[in-house]
């Protein structure tokens, strides 16, 4: 019997999830949470074979959840479920230890057999999913998945036109620690310009293109 924890914010999927699975003879939900945090707890108390987790949960998302569970029961099978085929959620949620990625619209037998492949130790990837990792680059991903959040600080402040000593005065850092967050962004991104960093912040989503913005980057620093 495959032993089956479900970690999805929406109690309607939930609860469908849960008559599909337990109608089946070789599985059964033994639980339900609705975040990150109430997951854990029920792992504290329980040992499911097989986790299923959505990515974007209110709190703690899906990455993040999956980091934590494969540090503390590193035994669980995790197959995230969600409603994102985008490979900048595919590439982290691997990275984290998933072991197997289907979205929400695929058929329910799909489903059932990635259950029961992550659980004999198998991997789980829908062709077009190995299409979108061998086509994905970090300039692709999403800032969140592959930046810290003091990482994307500085990224700001940097397309922003500010100098290392003038990012440095704002974040009470030195001047050397932000050349290395700023280095360490570019290299992250595989970036070597200012202009690709802006290039990259204005298609995130991380800034509002204007027409002065390559002209004079720096807002006005009483803002």
């Amino acid at each position: 019997m495959i032993k089956i924890l479900i970690v999805d914010d929406h109690a309607v999927l939930r609860s469908g999830l849960r008559l599909l699975i337990d109608d089946e003879e070789d599985m059964q939900v033994i639980g339900e949470a609705s975040d990150g945090m109430s997951a854990l707890k029920q792992l504290a108390q329980s040992t499911p074979d097989v986790v299923l987790v959505d990515i974007t949960m209110p709190g703690m998302n899906g990455i993040e959840l999956i980091r934590h569970i494969r540090d503390r029961a590193a035994q669980c099978r995790i197959l995230v479920l969600t409603m994102h085929p985008e490979a900048s959620y595919l590439r982290p949620a691997l990275d984290a230890g998933a072991a197997g990625y289907v979205v929400k619209s695929a058929a329910d037998d799909e489903l059932l057999d990635a259950i029961r492949a992550v659980y004999r130790g198998q991997s789980y990837l829908r062709p077009e999913g190995v299409n979108l990792l061998l086509d994905d680059s970090p300039r692709t991903m999403r800032p969140e998945a592959i930046l810290s959040e003091r990482e994307i600080e500085v990224l700001l402040l940097v397309v922003h036109g500010y100098t290392n000593a003038e990012i440095g005065g704002r974040l009470y850092l030195s001047p050397k620690t932000i050349d290395t967050y700023r280095r360490r962004v570019m290299q992250k991104l595989d970036i070597t310009s200012r202009a690709d960093l802006v290039d990259y912040a204005l298609k995130h989503g991380l800034l509002k293109p204007s027409p002065g913005l390559n002209d004079d980057p720096r807002p006005d620093p009483d803002c």
